[in-house]
């Protein structure tokens, strides 16, 4: 229809998502951005924010600040429940908004392989919700370890396991033992928070396996210098409450009394996919084009952790910041190819190194040629993950924690947010005080109004007056 402008709709503003809105600022589009939260979230830090580290605020910008220059992009606060593919229209938690071309990249969350009755035991980190969870049980479990005299209890209460030897888990039980061995030494009294056992279990037989294995193998060594226990090839068979039972091949089960157990063991995507009505691969991914485009819908792109997208080997692209973004303002590249009447072009995805750190001064960084370890590659993560940051201010205060958490051994946001004491079965009892006495009328003698309630008293009282 003439003077109808074509309209682009965005799921997800993440790494994908956000890269294809700014692609596509000043367009002749009328773009809309749909996500269920308000903040654009760098997720590569959200272990930080768990860890005690950053503060939310440091890895977490608003969407519609972000995009405010962007004259033609509208934010919409709201969640996408289904796809109509027919009627071409996204279904919201309410309403609904029609689009001409659709970007889906709504990401992923974890996944516990069939058994969800352990997530409420071991929580995952893929929200900012998720990290302050973790945050909270992290330092309750000391805290209630300086109250605790049962020795017993006590090394039940230090004990942490983190279920995943990948990035993510590495990440975790690294800033872990850290902050144990370095930010929490001078804070307690009763225990030696260096004393705390963290455990990190891989199903595999090595951590980081999407490394080359000289780095995984320097990567576990950087560990258990930090007094990391390190188990592979332990697959975790059942969790319960203060409880993980871990299976080895050829050897008996064990049971890990641990209080606080974190879930870094695998993702499955959104469920966004499903409504599409194509098959999906086992994680619920969604296979498309080397133009990221779902097979027979070439007005459809599935982007980042949504996507199953081919690399230059033929395997599948890894789930990476470095891939969203790029898919992102390749995306945004192809859109205006469409409007303008061109053929898609095919995405080709330019390898910008795999990175991870361990603890605060060590890491392993893959660039394919040039690979690297300890305190080198960990500069190199450091001004990585800098750059990816997004606002000049967020940059800053980031670095600014960083060098504060350095050169002081300190750790400066151990905050437990929930008001509520809710240590489970754990908890302490509420202590009820007694009801204040009446207060005095104004002509009554006080001493009355202070033993009114009590007979004896009131006598008393009464005698020496």
């Amino acid at each position: 229809m003439p003077g109808v402008r074509p309209r682009v709709v965005i799921i997800g503003g993440g790494f994908a998502g956000l890269n294809v809105a700014r692609g596509l600022g000043g367009a002749p589009l009328d773009v809309t951005l749909v996500d269920r939260h308000n903040y654009h979230l760098f997720q590569p830090l959200l272990y930080q924010v768990a860890m005690a580290v950053l503060s939310p605020g440091d890895i977490a910008s608003p969407i519609r600040a972000v995009l405010s220059r962007e004259r033609n992009v509208t934010v919409l606060f709201a969640e996408a429940r289904a796809i109509d593919v027919s009627n071409r229209s996204v279904l919201l938690d309410e309403g609904a908004v029609q689009y001409d071309y659709l970007v889906m990249a709504s990401g992923a969350s974890h996944t516990y392989f069939g058994h969800d009755d352990w997530e409420p035991l071991a929580p995952g980190l893929k929200t900012l919700d998720d990290a302050l969870e973790m945050r909270r049980r992290v330092l309750l479990a000391f805290e209630r370890a300086e109250r605790e005299a049962d020795p017993t209890e006590r090394l039940r209460l230090l004990t942490f396991v983190v279920v995943g030897g990948g990035p993510t888990g590495v990440e975790l039980a690294g800033a872990l033992s850290d902050i144990a061995r370095q930010a929490l030494v001078r804070d307690f009294r009763s225990i030696d928070p260096a004393s705390a056992r963290v455990v990190l279990l891989e199903a595999g037989p090595r951590v980081l396996p999407t490394f080359p294995e000289h780095l995984s193998e320097a990567a576990q060594r950087s560990l258990r210098r930090l007094g990391v226990e390190v188990r592979t090839s332990a697959m975790v068979t059942s969790i319960a409450r203060d409880v993980v039972v871990v299976g080895q091949p050829g050897a008996a089960s064990e049971q890990i009394h641990a209080e606080t157990i974190l879930w870094a063991a695998g993702v499955k995507a959104s469920p966004l996919g499903q409504s599409l009505g194509v098959p999906l691969d086992r994680a619920g991914r969604v296979p498309v084009e080397p133009t990221l485009t779902v097979p027979g819908h070439p007005e459809i792109f599935v982007l980042g952790d949504l996507a199953v997208a081919p690399g230059p080997d033929g395997k599948p692209l890894p789930g990476l910041a470095a891939v969203a973004v790029q898919e992102g303002t390749h995306t945004a590249h192809n859109i205006r190819r469409a409007v303008g009447g061109q053929s898609l072009v095919p995405f080709r995805y330019r390898n910008l190194g795999n990175l991870a750190t361990i603890g605060r001064s060590a890491a392993v960084a893959d660039f394919g040629r040039v690979q690297l370890t300890g305190w080198v590659a960990w500069i190199a993560w450091l001004f990585v993950h800098l750059l990816k940051l997004i606002g000049f201010r967020n940059r800053l205060i980031v670095l600014l924690e960083w060098g504060w958490a350095y050169v002081a051994s300190r750790s400066g946001v151990r905050l437990i947010t929930n008001d509520e004491r809710t240590w489970g079965e754990h908890a302490l009892p509420i202590v009820t005080p007694p009801p204040r006495p009446p207060a005095a009328a104004p002509n009554q003698d006080p001493r009355a109004a202070r033993t009114s309630d009590c007979p004896a008293r009131k006598e008393e009282v009464s005698r020496r007056s």
